[in-house]
């Protein structure tokens, strides 16, 4: 007999239409949502990562929606670790990780949503972005990439954008990973003193640590302006890596099954005759 899963209120961190975030009075620590201890939650993510691998077979299967996950956050919010977590044993043929840096010269060329679009979910597919085109917004405004009559405007193409990919049955999962300064630290720490993670570290991510307070009123201000109800935001507090996988996998799996997906049916006549002969 399957255990009961315990409640985790994940709505309290989905940004409603209209609402103000301000990530500054949200605490990364919070695990309030969660009744339960750590090692409760841990054996719970074993049991959503199995419901999540059932439901990425029969999204595969049946061929009609388009699933979309966004992660975004500052350095070291864990949005390597939550792919890590959350998709380990689902099937790699129907899960996709479209990760975004500094654009290439050929991306420079075109708009800015050019090279968005081109990694948008197939049918039957979920895509993960490793950031994404908030950065286009974000970054750009916090480091002065352009002025601000030229980003202003972006945040109505997004929101255009992604209800043009809702109509099209792609269903928009954004999650903003939020953790604090002193959290960050000690995970920068971690990749200096670690060898087999120096590969992670860029001097970069000591630099950006000086706009912090830039980079919160920004994403505030991004998450405010874009959740909508087809695409939702949600503030996931990101300090203690067990929640926040937690917080994640519930949220998805809940979207997947509310899209009560059914497998197709055989299109072929069945020959028993041959096969049983």
């Amino acid at each position: 007999m399957a255990k009961k899963q315990e409640p985790v209120d994940t709505q309290r961190y989905r940004v409603h239409p209209g609402g103000k975030i301000h990530l500054e009075k949200i605490d990364p620590e919070d695990t309030s949502a969660f009744s339960a201890d750590k090692d409760s939650a841990v054996k719970q993510l074993d049991r959503l990562k199995e419901s999540l691998d059932s439901f990425q077979e029969l999204l595969y299967a049946e061929h009609k929606h388009r699933v979309l996950i966004v992660l975004q956050g500052m350095d070291t919010s864990g949005k390597d670790g939550t792919i890590r977590h959350i998709f380990e044993g689902v099937n790699p043929q129907g899960v996709r990780v479209a990760c975004f840096k500094a654009p290439s010269a050929d991306e420079s060329d075109h708009d800015y949503l050019w090279r968005i679009h081109q990694q948008m979910p197939k049918k039957g597919e979920i895509v993960i972005f490793n950031r994404s085109h908030y950065e286009d917004i974000v970054t750009v405004s916090v480091c002065g990439l352009a002025n601000a009559h030229v980003w202003e405007k972006r945040y109505g193409h997004i929101i255009e954008f992604e209800r043009m990919l809702t109509d099209e049955d792609t269903t928009i999962l954004k999650f903003f990973l939020h953790i604090d300064e002193k959290e960050q630290k000690k995970r920068l720490l971690k990749r200096i003193d670690d060898p087999a993670k120096h590969w992670k570290f860029s001097a970069d991510d000591i630099a950006k640590r000086k706009f912090w307070p830039e980079y919160m009123s920004a994403y505030s201000r991004a998450l405010s302006l874009t959740s909508t109800d087809y695409a939702p935001w949600y503030v996931i507090p990101a300090n203690k890596k067990w929640y926040r996988n937690l917080l994640i996998a519930s949220v998805i799996v809940d979207t997947l099954r509310s899209l009560r997906m059914k497998y197709p049916a055989m299109k072929e006549k069945i020959p028993l005759k041959e096969l049983r002969g």
